[in-house]
């Protein structure tokens, strides 16, 4: 039987844990080749371990997203290898320091820019040819409610302005890419799930009463389909539906 990511290549980043891995694991049961990008060698074998006892192969890449030229290069390796990128979904983030403004350090700010906004801009760069030359190429980036919340919440600003940033690169890249051409483009809001940065962020909560990243995986995979049509709109997980970004009060 027919699975709707059948033929697809699909490079899904911080993919050897949390939501990440449970995206990968989504998509590759969908039929989809995984070129599974993350730091971490052995968690990323343990994730082709996995893959391949659902029947299916992964592409390993262990990386750091900080690594910009090793991003630069990727790009031509999947073309060299594939000759086309169908699914990009940009999952990895760090949440950095949780303090005042005023006591963020220079070099905490940066690190969190560099992986939350900048790696993921270098992605697009690298990857943008080959999303334009799929049949149907879909870009997802995992964003936070923090970067558009009507009331920001105090101490955790270099996160928060980062996925501000971030969801204006992914309206911005649907903007471009809309209409003239099939890539769509969206960003997605896990909304509070039982993950590593989840815990580090409220370390006071209890984990058992969040959802998790494998009931999260299958919605974004709805995303990836050739058959979604929406661009530069945001997916809310805890409502489970899809919102058009609110314009600047």
């Amino acid at each position: 039987m027919p699975r709707p990511l059948d033929a697809r290549v699909a490079l899904v980043t911080g993919a050897s844990r949390g939501i990440g891995r449970a995206v990968a694991l989504e998509l590759a049961r969908a039929g989809a080749h995984v070129i599974a990008l993350a730091r971490t060698q052995g968690a990323l074998e343990a994730l082709d371990d996995a893959i391949r006892s659902e029947g299916n192969e992964a592409t390993l890449v262990p990386c750091d997203l900080k690594d910009f030229d090793a991003l630069d290069r990727l790009g031509a390796a999947i073309f060299e290898r594939w000759g086309k990128l169908d699914v990009f979904v940009g999952n990895a983030g760090v949440l950095g320091p949780v303090t005042p403004l005023a006591h963020v350090e220079p070099r905490q700010w940066e690190d969190a820019f560099a992986v939350n906004v900048t790696a993921n801009w270098r992605l697009i760069r690298s990857l943008d040819p080959l999303l334009r030359t799929a049949e149907a190429g879909r870009v997802i980036f995992v964003s936070s409610s923090a970067g558009h919340a009507a009331q920001p919440k105090p101490y955790f600003g270099p996160y928060a302005i980062a996925k501000a940033a971030l969801d204006a690169l992914a309206r911005t890249y649907a903007a471009e890419t809309m209409n003239i051409s099939r890539v769509k483009v969206m960003a997605v809001n896990p909304g509070p799930l039982r993950t590593k940065m989840r815990a580090a962020a409220m370390p006071g909560e209890e984990p058992l009463s969040l959802r998790t990243p494998e009931e999260l995986a299958p919605k974004i995979l709805a995303l990836c389909v050739p058959e979604w049509t929406q661009t530069g709109k945001l997916y809310d997980f805890p409502t489970d539906s899809v919102l058009s970004f609110m314009p600047p009060a």
